[in-house]
């Protein structure tokens, strides 16, 4: 099948088979390449895109490892699927009722209950003196509650980091600290009471966690950390 030949940019981080796997993607999503077709061959893409067999081959390998394409002994390489052009996204600004606070926290629940239990697990020394800072950056704010939402987030994101995971910092960090819902709740109510009490209580969950991740238990620390979302829920009703 003959493909109009997009420039490779040879000066791109991603590198050249990194170049022309972004080439051959866009053809399999604009439908240029069918679901069902076969990829051009080899040669045909040494020749279009100037590049050797071994990016070809490596492209090809980079194709099949995201599931758009499957290679067929002696018969070449045919396209699975078109990929999505949609992504997944969470936006914090999008948080406007009680429900929606709710649902976040349900949603952290599954998310950050598995990172506090990898956590537990492959944290290393260095990382859980961070968590340790951090424990006691938000336990002092139990005077100025309202530092207590960055430091809350920072917690969090210091166990999706011990985690060792580069997915669940990401994912943390692509929300903000507006995943922390207490403020949200006030805006969303009205009610500015027992901040500092809460504070306090959530305190008391943190060391639940940190705790656990020091003494490597991931079932402990998975517990600890649904406990404190669930509690976290609770709290919003009073």
């Amino acid at each position: 099948m003959e493909t109009a030949a997009q420039p490779i940019d040879r000066s791109s981080s991603r590198g050249l088979s990194g170049e022309l796997v972004l080439r051959l993607t866009e053809l399999i999503q604009d439908g240029t390449i069918p679901k069902g077709e076969k990829l051009p061959t080899e040669s045909s893409l040494m020749e279009t895109y100037q590049v050797s067999r071994t990016v070809v081959r490596e492209s090809i390998s980079q194709l099949r490892a995201a599931g758009l394409v499957e290679t067929q002994q002696g018969r070449g390489s045919y396209v699975l699927t078109a990929p999505s052009q949609d992504r997944f996204a969470l936006d914090a600004t999008e948080i406007r009722t009680i429900d929606d606070v709710r649902d976040m926290l349900d949603f952290r629940l599954g998310i950050e209950s598995e990172a506090a239990a990898l956590a537990a697990l492959h944290r290393t020394d260095q990382q859980l003196a961070e968590l340790r800072r951090l424990q006691q950056r938000f336990e002092d704010c139990e005077a100025r509650p309202s530092d207590a939402v960055e430091a809350d987030f920072e917690l969090h994101l210091g166990v999706a980091r011990a985690a060792q995971n580069r997915h669940y910092s990401a994912l943390l960090k692509s929300i903000g600290p507006m995943m922390i819902v207490m403020p949200k709740f006030r805006l969303l109510t009205g009610q500015k009471s027992g901040e500092g009490q809460n504070v306090r209580l959530a305190a008391i969950e943190h060391d639940a966690i940190v705790s656990a991740i020091a003494r490597q238990e991931p079932e402990t620390a998975r517990a600890a950390i649904r406990v404190h979302l669930s509690n976290s829920r609770s709290r919003l009703t009073g």
